[in-house]
């Protein structure tokens, strides 16, 4: 654990904190204006519009190019709304439904060799966040039905990949700016130059 914290640097440690406390703050907001659309539904508001929350894995991902960011975000987000009890905490099971999404969209990136350097890999990255998430609070609190779970994971995946785009698109204004540092040895990613380029 030791060696992979140390590859980062004390500005990776910055914004996976700003992240994870963006992802918090937005949920206050976000969670009851989406229940008025998803209450009526009957699905979860996590599903609905968990994608727009994910998005600060992503973006930090991204701004880091590293992995294991997305599971320091994760697992800092778990301690804060265990710790604040803000909207959208589960109690002692934060560690399990906060921490899940970041673990898997971190081996999922390995997985594809992949570091948030494209749109398509940031619109995979938000949705396996989003439904992990979502299958996460479904195991722990609804144990929907078959079919309604599918249709609850799918609308997950959806709001996830969407969630993803948006990484993506604010990542690209960012790095328009210079506002996001510099990566592999002061340069981005040839990935991202190229798709920077289109």
């Amino acid at each position: 654990m030791s060696k992979i914290l140390q590859r980062f640097r004390i500005y990776d440690f910055v914004i996976i904190a700003i992240m994870a406390a963006l992802g918090i703050a937005i949920k206050p907001v976000l969670v009851p204006l989406a229940h008025i659309i998803s209450g009526p539904l009957m699905i979860p508001s996590g599903a609905f519009a968990g994608g727009l929350y994910m998005m600060w894995l992503v973006v930090g991902y991204g701004i880091t190019g590293k992995p294991g960011t997305s599971t320091l975000i994760a697992l800092i987000q778990a301690f804060l709304v265990m710790f604040t009890g803000v909207v959208g905490s589960h109690g002692v099971m934060s560690l399990f439904t906060y921490l899940s999404p970041g673990i898997v969209m971190d081996l999922l990136l390995l997985l594809i060799g992949h570091r948030v350097c494209c749109r398509g890999c940031a619109v995979i990255a938000g949705a396996a966040a989003n439904v992990t998430g979502t299958a996460c609070v479904n195991i722990v609190f609804f144990q929907a039905p078959g079919a309604y779970l599918l249709l609850i994971l799918s609308i997950a995946v959806l709001s996830g990949g969407i969630g993803g785009l948006l990484a993506w698109e604010l990542l690209k204004v960012l790095r328009k700016y210079n506002l996001t540092g510099k990566r592999e040895g002061g340069v981005l990613p040839a990935g991202i130059r190229e798709k920077e380029q289109q």
